[in-house]
C-alpha cells in the first residue's frame, strides 16, 4: 500500500530514487505517484534533486551526508505572461534544495535580491521571455536575470525625459528611481547593488558594477559591433560565507537618528560617474547632480578618484542647494586636497 510511511522506507533503503520506483512497487500510475511525492516534498519529508525527466527523491539527512548528489546549478526559460516572482522562486528552491541549506543572512539577501530584479524584469522588460540562471559552486552564489526587452537604462531615460542612458545610470545610482511611481519606491535596484559582493547591470552601451569587496563603482561602455545587450542582464554574487545582513544594508541607507521616521533617507553620490572625464567645473554639472537629492534627508558625495573641481560646481552644492534645503544634511567624503580646498573657499549657509 503506497504510504507516506513505505515511501520513506524504500528512499532509506535506496538512498536515491525516481518516480518509477514507486510506480514499480506499487503499481500505481506515474501521475499518482508523482503527486503523492511532490506533497512529502511540500511538507519537508523528502528532497526534489532536479526537473523533468532528471527528477529524483532523496531524504534530508542523506542530502547531508552526500551534498554532491545536490543540484548546484540551474538556468530555466519563463514565458512572461502572468509571471510571478514568488511562484518562481519556490521553483527553485525545490529544485536546488541547497538554497534551503544556507545560513539565515544569506537566504534574506538572496530572497530579497532575487525577488526584487525578478520582479522589475517581469514589470518592466515588456520582454517576452526571462532567462534565469542559479549557480551555488565553490563558496560563491550567483545568479542571472536576463530579459530581452526595452532595457532598463534606455527605460528611465525615456519616462524620465532625461538626455541618454548615461543620465538614466546616474538617476538610479541615487535611489528612488521608477518608471512606476505608483507601485513601485525604486529602491530595488539601489539596495540589491549594496547586498551583495559584486553586482553588475548590464543594459545597451553600458555596464555598471558595483564591488562592495572594495568599495567602488565601475562604469564600463561596450563597444564593439554586435555587442550592446539587448534588454537587461542583472548579476549578482555573494559569498555564503559573508556575515552580512539584509537588515544592516537597509539601516545604512534609513532612519538616519532616533528622531527620524522617514525609512528611505540617505543616499551616497558617487561624483566621478557624472563626469568620463573626471572634472567638475561648472554649475550646470552639479545641478545634473543634485537632480533628485532634494528627496534625502542625508546626502554623501563621494569625491573618490575625482582629481579636481569648480568653484562653481562646489558653490552650487554646498551654498545654493544647501540654502534651498537647510533641513538637508550634506556630508562630502574621499576628497583630494585640491577638491577639500575648494568646497572649504565655500561661503556654507547655516543649516538646521
Amino acid at each position: 500500500m503506497l504510504t507516506k510511511e513505505s515511501v520513506l522506507e524504500i528512499i532509506k533503503k535506496n538512498g536515491v530514487i525516481k518516480t518509477q520506483t514507486i510506480v514499480t512497487a506499487f503499481g500505481s500510475s506515474r501521475q499518482y505517484a508523482s503527486r503523492f511525492l511532490s506533497t512529502m516534498v511540500a511538507s519537508g519529508e523528502i528532497l526534489k534533486i532536479g526537473s523533468a525527466n532528471t527528477t529524483r527523491y532523496t531524504l534530508p539527512e542523506y542530502a547531508e551526508q552526500h551534498p554532491e548528489i545536490l543540484l548546484s546549478t540551474i538556468t530555466r526559460v519563463f514565458q512572461n505572461k502572468l509571471l510571478e516572482e514568488h511562484i518562481v522562486l519556490n521553483q527553485i528552491e525545490a529544485t536546488v534544495p541547497l538554497l534551503l541549506k544556507q545560513p539565515e543572512n544569506i537566504r534574506s539577501i538572496f530572497t530579497f535580491a532575487f525577488s526584487e530584479m525578478l520582479n522589475n524584469a517581469i514589470e518592466h522588460s515588456h520582454s517576452e521571455k526571462i532567462i534565469v540562471n542559479i549557480s551555488l559552486k565553490n563558496d560563491l552564489l550567483v545568479f542571472t536575470v536576463n530579459d530581452f526587452g526595452i532595457g532598463v537604462f534606455k527605460n528611465i531615460m525615456r519616462k524620465k525625459h532625461l538626455q541618454s542612458e548615461l543620465e538614466a545610470i546616474q538617476d538610479l545610482l541615487k535611489g528612488k528611481t521608477t518608471t512606476l511611481p505608483v507601485s513601485h519606491s525604486g529602491q530595488g535596484i539601489f539596495f540589491t547593488s549594496r547586498a551583495g559582493d559584486e553586482f553588475i547591470l548590464e543594459s545597451g552601451s553600458y555596464r555598471l558594477i558595483v564591488n562592495n569587496t572594495i568599495q567602488d563603482t565601475f562604469l564600463q561602455e561596450i563597444t564593439g559591433r554586435g555587442k550592446r545587450k539587448t534588454g537587461t542582464r542583472v548579476t549578482f554574487k555573494l559569498s555564503i560565507s559573508s556575515k552580512k545582513h539584509l537588515k544592516a544594508v537597509f539601516d545604512e541607507f534609513s532612519n538616519i537618528d532616533e528622531e527620524s521616521n522617514f525609512g528611505f533617507d540617505k543616499t551616497e553620490v558617487k561624483i566621478k560617474l557624472f563626469i568620463r572625464g573626471g572634472v567638475h567645473i561648472s554649475r550646470s554639472q552639479a545641478r545634473r547632480v543634485l537632480v533628485g537629492l532634494d528627496q534625502f534627508r542625508v546626502i554623501v558625495f563621494d569625491f573618490d578618484k575625482v582629481p579636481m573641481i569648480g568653484q562653481a560646481f562646489a558653490d552650487e552644492i554646498f551654498r545654493v542647494f544647501q540654502s534651498k534645503h537647510p533641513a538637508i544634511r550634506l556630508e562630502a567624503t574621499n576628497m583630494n586636497e585640491t577638491v577639500q580646498f575648494m568646497v572649504n573657499r565655500v561661503d556654507k549657509p547655516h543649516t538646521a
